[in-house]
Formats: structure tokens, sequence, C-alpha cells
């Protein structure tokens, strides 16, 4: 008895590919980084003296020694930033939760399409937002100190890149990897 495949058998090969992996991985290290700049203190620092985030604005004058604080939710540019950046932490974490879905599913590449067009849209919306948030803060808010642009405005980038990568790796087909795999 000799065991060969003939060619009437049929192989059984995954659509889910090791690029659809690294894309998963992108996007959950793209949501992470999503809520680490949302809620970081830092998105501008000047001088131990003042600090701005997505929600509050703080400053300390040198001859006091507390923080006085105020909501950053007054000013319309503000508002849009925060709005952009949560609508794309928003589609990155329904593309997450889709990608995972898909992992279970037996036909996986139908969820592909959708997870990189809600990847592509959060990458836009994110990038409004971080080319709004610089532009307007430097046209409305005038520090007489040296100031820059923290880790929290970084971690919102970081969270772009990788919401990009993902968004590309889903875009590729995988019927034209097959023989690779």
């Amino acid at each position: 008895m000799s065991s060969s495949l003939s060619g009437t058998e049929e192989m059984r090969v995954s659509s889910l590919t090791p690029l659809k992996l690294v894309g998963l991985v992108c996007v959950f290290l793209a949501l992470c980084l999503d809520i680490g700049a949302i809620l970081s203190p830092a998105w501008v620092t000047a001088d131990d003296q003042y600090y701005l985030s997505m929600w509050t604005s703080c400053w300390k004058p040198v001859s006091y020694v507390d923080w006085s604080c105020t909501s950053t939710l007054t000013t319309d540019w503000n508002i849009a930033t925060l709005a952009l950046l949560l609508g794309g932490a928003a589609l990155t974490l329904f593309s997450l939760l889709a990608a995972l879905v898909s992992l279970c599913i037996s036909s996986r590449s139908h969820c592909y399409k959708p997870v990189a067009i809600m990847l592509f849209t959060a990458v836009v919306l994110q990038v409004c937002s971080l080319v709004l948030f610089p532009i307007k803060f430097i046209e409305t808010v005038s520090l007489r100190v040296y100031h820059e642009f923290n880790w929290g405005f970084g971690l919102a980038w970081g969270s772009t890149i990788f919401s990009f990568g993902g968004a590309i790796l889903y875009c590729l087909n995988p019927k034209n990897y097959e023989d690779f795999y």
C-alpha cells in the first residue's frame, strides 16, 4: 500500500497567513498606543511649568507650589482633535474585534477587506487630528518658554503608523501567497 496524493485530492490551505498574524499584532499595538495617547498627561510640556493633555491644561507659576488646571474641552480645536482621535481609536477597536472574529470562523478572508477599510479610515482620522493639533496649538497658545510635543503626541503617531501597517497587511490577498505557505 502506497500512500500518495492524487490529483483529485484537495489540500486544505488556510487563508490565515503569517502576514495576517503580523497584521493582527499591528492592530493590537495600535489600539494599545491609542489608549496610551488618549490617557497621556503629556502631549505638550514646557520647562516643568506647563503640560497639556487631551483633557486638561495645567500650569504652575514659578512662585507657586500648586498646579492650576483647566479643561481643554472648552476650545473647538481640542474637541475636534479628541473626537478625531477617539473615532480612530474606535475604528481600530472594531477592526481588532473583526480580525479576532475572523480567526474563529472558517471563511476568514471575508473579514479582511472590512478590517483594512476600517484601519485606513482610522489612519485618515488620526492623521487629521495629529496635523490639526500642533497647528492650532501653535496658533492659539502663546507660551513664552521653550515647549515641546511630548510622548503622548508620539504615542498617537505610533498608533497611526501601526494602524497603517496593519491595513496594508490586511489588503494583501492570501490566495496569491498560498504556494509559499
